[in-house]
């Protein structure tokens, strides 16, 4: 069971928070999947450009299913709060500040992990953001800046300390990226240190995995990111484990190309068909890194509209002497 302030539900699994990934439509996917919890991607704290196509549709949110978990990113306080607190009347449930982006364009505007570097900001910024809105407010974060400065057990505390309901760990420095494995020995120093849930992130892509990670840190659940992108079943599927001992069957063909076109369909009603197209791209080749079909994904990539998208989806169960025809 996983408690986050008022809300309360026996998934130990999150669908982490990914720019560019975790839209809406692909929110649904996971929650058609089974996933019960699943935060947004981050949206920018300086309200001045939530008038832009991109913050407009990170802001569409308010007819989701419960819970409505919603990150922002900034490094000013007021403004965090700011946002936090607009979010919340636009409906979000749950508030998380994000303190684990390594992106330069993000670091860079001393945003993102980059405040791990102040921790007196971070207690300001924390306070600030309780104090703004009546829903629980979380964190995510890395293990530090550096290998050389390493201060999630000290942000953890702080945390705890201004009101913060959960705490999530991604088990690497900004430093280290994406890159190398996962500190899970980092994680389990902050579970120890702190009262408040603790959730570990970081290398999560199956659910032996999940069980594991679990067991060494003993963190209240689990955060799966990279390893969801063309595989929205998985956050499920690792639930069923951690509940379970046993191992969910993974959706067929049939029900793997159903979810694919209705993807297609709501990001192209969502985005508007031409950009809808070119999202789906990426979406559909991730699904495709399991499968040999190099010439299909390049052919698929060519395609300029959501009908001819969604008739690829449906030829890619056609004999291969009928997928000769189009990929050749």
């Amino acid at each position: 069971m996983l408690t986050i302030g008022t809300l309360s539900h026996p998934s130990r699994v999150i669908v982490a928070p990914m720019a560019g990934v975790t839209d809406q439509p692909f929110r649904n996917v996971c929650r058609h999947f089974g996933a019960f919890w699943v935060v947004s991607e981050m949206i920018t704290s300086d309200t001045r450009l939530w008038h832009t196509r991109k913050s407009q549709g990170r802001l569409c949110y308010h007819d989701e299913v419960d819970p409505r978990w919603v990150q922002i990113a900034g490094g000013e306080p007021a403004m965090l709060a700011d946002a936090a607190r607009q979010c919340a009347e636009l409906g979000a449930q749950v508030i998380d500040i994000n303190m684990g982006c390594p992106a330069k364009k993000v670091c860079n505007r001393a945003a993102g992990s980059a405040l791990m570097r102040d921790e007196a900001l971070v207690a300001h910024i924390l306070a600030a953001v309780v104090r703004a809105v009546d829903v629980p407010v979380t964190l995510k974060m890395r293990l530090g800046w550096s290998r050389t400065s390493r201060n999630a057990v000290d942000i953890a505390r702080i945390a705890e300390d201004t009101g913060i309901s959960l705490v999530t760990v991604h088990g690497r420095t900004r430093a280290c990226k994406f890159e190398g494995e996962a500190d899970y020995d980092g994680i389990a120093e902050v579970k120890a240190a702190v009262s408040i849930p603790v959730v570990a992130n970081g290398d999560i892509d199956s659910p032996r995995k999940a069980g594991e990670v679990l067991r060494h840190t003993g963190c209240d659940a689990v955060m799966v990111g990279r390893a969801a992108q063309g595989r929205p079943w998985l956050p499920a599927a690792i639930d069923y484990y951690l509940n379970t001992g046993d191992f969910k069957k993974n959706p067929d063909a049939s029900e793997i190309k159903a979810m694919l076109v209705t993807h297609i369909i709501h990001l192209s009603q969502f985005y508007g068909e031409v950009m809808g197209v070119r999202i789906a791209r990426k979406h559909v080749g991730w699904y495709l890194q399991s499968v040999e079909a190099p010439s299909f994904r390049k052919w698929f990539n060519t395609l300029q509209t959501t009908g001819e998208q969604v008739d690829a989806i449906e030829m890619m169960s056609a004999s291969p002497e009928t997928k000769q025809k189009y990929v050749a």
